[in-house]
């Protein structure tokens, strides 16, 4: 009887400890991955190799960058003297994290 009672209590405690874990993966941190992925050539947002297409706002303007999907657009497909993005290098989640941040930020 005292093993079944001591078994009953360990399931109610780990019944209760299950619950609080998290095993949602935690969301993208979008300056994370643009410091890890971006920030070599996009430094403060500027552009090391076409100082003219930096991530700034006008320069995103006046290049018809300048939303979300736009900005994941170029990263999977760039011109030339930029890396390519795609989706099994960086998920799509990451992609969004990044232009999120790069539209808040510069």
């Amino acid at each position: 009887m005292k093993k079944i009672i001591t078994l009953a209590l360990a399931l109610s405690a780990a019944g209760l400890w299950l619950p609080t874990m998290n095993t949602a993966q935690a969301a993208p941190n979008g300056k994370e991955l643009f410091t890890q992925h971006c920030s070599a050539c996009h430094p403060n947002g500027g552009n090391i190799i076409e100082p003219e297409d930096s991530l700034h706002k006008a320069a995103r303007e006046t290049n018809k960058v300048n939303s979300v999907e736009a900005i994941v657009g170029k990263m999977r497909n760039p011109g030339p003297g930029m890396s390519k993005f795609d989706s099994n290098f960086l998920p799509d989640s990451d992609a969004k994290a990044i232009a999120e941040y790069i539209m808040k930020t510069f």
